[in-house]
């Protein structure tokens, strides 16, 4: 153990585990929104991850030509081929999303499966996309090219603040507010919230469940796609496991924050990231994922509701 690293270089630490919990943010929203309306887990939200990683590799190599060995692009170029990226991701991982709840869910739903039918199939389903992914690539990882050039945009306190890091620093922030906002002031919002409290209740509204449940699968799917950007700007190569590791990072995120709460995955994505970073660095980082489960352990035996999860729990009772 190497605790003195602790303090050579916390703020370092400090800002790569905040850029790393934001990743986990955008994906626990996928665990969070699907949670709110069905009181399930999506267990396939790991491979709508993988999904997204894919389509960024997809879009910056097949679609816009380039190679690993391409030069790092500038100005509007760089901004152009990104923001496609990004879109592609959004897409691919909330179509993805769509027809796991089609496939996955609405059927059993509507014959009145028990909750445990529901979670067999969303496992099922997370098979099958790993699998795919699997024999699509030979089981090859895939590296899509470096584009954006890595530059330092200066030091705070010893802390690099990279290109591709603050990215990711902002992009996430912007996302998740912009989720807030759509969750708490748009109508569909409304009718998400609705649902999420009293299915029956939300029914004798006129609330087309079947829509809402879709358009919140939807909604998940296209943060998720959005840490797959992310994810891939910053570490730049993925393989058909890459969605496990983080999509278990990404749901002990949204059991510490309380799963069902939006703000609450927030602050559990950034308190894991920050706790799985400095703990890599005091352990090495082959503890990474060992460091992971036992915050989950942890939580679920000490505060199963998470730390913002007694008020929502609360809130639908």
């Amino acid at each position: 153990m190497n605790f003195s690293v602790l303090t050579s270089q916390f703020w370092s630490l400090l800002l790569s585990g905040i850029s790393l919990g934001l990743i986990y943010v955008l994906i626990a929203l996928g665990y969070t929104m699907v949670y709110g309306v069905l009181r399930l887990i999506n267990f396939a939200n790991s491979e709508i991850f993988m999904v997204g990683t894919f389509a960024v590799v997809f879009a910056e190599t097949g679609l816009t030509g380039h190679t690993l060995d391409s030069e790092p692009l500038k100005g509007t170029q760089l901004f152009l081929t990104l923001g496609l990226a990004m879109l592609i991701a959004m897409a691919a991982s909330g179509f993805t999303a769509v027809m796991v709840e089609i496939l996955a869910y609405r059927r059993l739903r509507a014959r009145g499966n028990n909750r445990l039918a529901s979670l067999i199939s969303a496992i099922g389903m997370s098979i099958a996309l790993s699998e795919a992914a699997s024999v699509l690539t030979d089981a090859r990882p895939q590296s899509n090219p470096r584009l954006l050039e890595k530059t330092s945009l200066g030091e705070i306190a010893g802390a690099n603040f990279r290109i591709d890091t603050v990215i990711v620093l902002v992009a996430a922030v912007v996302m998740f507010i912009l989720l807030d906002r759509f969750v708490n002031k748009t109508r569909i919002g409304i009718a998400i919230r609705a649902v999420s409290m009293s299915e029956e209740n939300a029914k004798l509204m006129g609330v087309n469940l079947n829509r809402v449940i879709s358009i919140t699968f939807l909604v998940g799917g296209i943060m998720t796609g959005a840490a797959a950007f992310l994810f891939m700007t910053v570490y730049e190569t993925t393989k058909f496991t890459v969605g496990f590791n983080l999509g278990l990072a990404a749901f002990t995120a949204a059991v510490l924050g309380g799963i069902g709460n939006l703000r609450g995955a927030f602050y559990g994505g950034v308190t894991l990231g920050i706790m799985e970073t400095m703990s890599a660095a005091v352990l090495g980082s082959q503890w990474k994922a060992v460091t992971v489960f036992v915050i989950l352990v942890l939580v679920l035996l000490v505060r199963p509701n998470g730390l913002f999860g007694e008020a929502i729990q609360q809130a639908r009772a």
